[in-house]
């Protein structure tokens, strides 16, 4: 299968250096992205290495293919943060870092003597610190620990996905987990634009309760006006008719059609213009009042279609649609190719690509997910710690280096 090759761009953040002390997925997914984008990423891990790396199978040599798809890009160093000498490592570190990301139980830095207000504003007030959490530090449920299912649950965004015969069900990949990394993303460039014109660092936070209840358009907006509690309606759209999965003969496919333009399109194509000018459908207010007998329609219209032949005319009419593919036809795709969207390392491993494309500083993906603790020696000796200082710290399971 072809894959894009791996490029060498410095990116739009070189020069920018992160420490990340973060584990599992907010976190690493939010230092990836910088890393994708030029950042310098390290990151330090517990000598027993972040947990996702035996969250498998799949494995690659004894490392889990679900820290693998998070971690590329970025040097490695395992250190014990538990006891003083992991954590003057650290502040050695954080002394020409821009940005530290770390995701520990709400009161652990502060208990290790690396709080925000109290040490590291003081100490490095350029420093941009970014706390991924599950509720905060403070209200009702602060520093309560947040797992992504658990904050999709109470979040509303199980109660808003499945249908009847399902019931709330819980959206199939970890969606508040990498969204709030993605706002982690945000926060930190919100911080580092302000940076430049005052000089000063800020502490940033995403939470994983905060991110739910931030995912909940269109179904807030609705809430705040009609007061009326969303049902589950399966893959369909509650203000937008018709925007849902149908059955053909060879496949489910969707159709995304958002206005009336793209409906009359739809009929014209199906050879039904008539369906267009009916009353009940000329406007989507009306379509969606009359969703169930529209249903019955389209679904008549396209119970012998072929859908990839379907989906490919629709789209040429300008009408949105789309096969419900499997992964391997979404990750063998010739436009999923094309895209860059998978890449390929020396090693044979294969990952998704970058999905922001900038025009002059692109971004690239340059090396692998490290093994644990690949670099620790190496950065310790760059920090000035001596060659004897070093193999001390091995020694006494302060350091790790495999």
């Amino acid at each position: 299968m072809a894959t894009s090759s791996l490029k060498s761009s410095a990116g739009a953040l070189a020069g920018i250096r992160v420490v990340d002390l973060s584990r599992v997925l907010g976190g690493p997914y939010c230092t990836q992205i910088l890393s994708d984008h030029g950042a310098g990423v390290l990151k330090v891990e517990p000598p027993m290495g972040d947990e996702t790396r035996t969250w498998g199978p799949p494995f690659v040599e004894g490392t889990a293919s679900y820290f693998l798809g998070v971690n590329r890009n970025k040097q490695d160093i395992a250190l014990d943060l538990s006891r003083p000498e992991g954590r003057e490592a650290v502040l050695r570190l954080l002394a020409d870092a821009d940005v530290l990301v770390e995701n520990f139980k709400t009161g652990t830095m502060e208990k290790w003597g690396l709080g925000f207000e109290d040490v590291l504003r003081v100490r490095f007030p350029r420093l941009i610190h970014c706390r991924v959490s599950g509720f905060g530090a403070d209200g009702p449920l602060g520093g309560a620990p947040g797992y992504d299912a658990v904050a999709q649950a109470m979040g509303g965004l199980m109660s808003i996905n499945g249908d009847p015969a399902s019931g709330p069900t819980r959206i199939g990949i970890p969606i508040v987990d990498m969204t709030t990394g993605l706002n982690a993303v945000i926060g930190i460039l919100l911080a580092l634009a302000e940076r430049q014109r005052s000089g000063l660092g800020q502490f940033v936070e995403a939470t994983l309760f905060d991110t739910a209840v931030g995912l909940l358009h269109p179904h807030a907006a609705n809430w705040f006006v009609n007061g009326q509690v969303p049902v589950l309606a399966g893959s369909g759209h509650p203000n937008v008719v018709p925007y849902d999965k149908f059955v053909t003969r060879s496949g489910e496919v969707f159709l995304g059609i958002g206005n009336d333009g793209q409906f009359r399109k739809f009929c014209e194509f199906c050879g039904v213009p008539e369906l267009a000018a009916d009353p009940r459908y000329a406007s989507n207010g009306e379509r969606n009042r009359n969703r169930v007998a529209l249903r019955a329609s389209i679904e008549n219209l396209l119970a012998d279609r072929d859908a990839a032949e379907l989906c490919e005319a629709l789209l040429k009419a300008g009408v949105p649609a789309g096969p419900v593919n499997q992964l391997p036809q979404v990750l063998q795709h010739p436009h999923t190719l094309h895209r860059e969207m998978v890449v390929e390392f020396e090693n044979g491993q294969r990952g998704l690509g970058i999905p922001v494309k900038l025009s002059r500083t692109p971004g690239s993906v340059h090396a692998p997910a490290p093994t644990l603790g690949q670099h620790t020696r190496e950065v310790l000796l760059a920090l000035g710690y001596s060659t004897t200082q070093v193999d001390d710290l091995f020694e006494r399971g302060i350091a790790l280096s495999r």
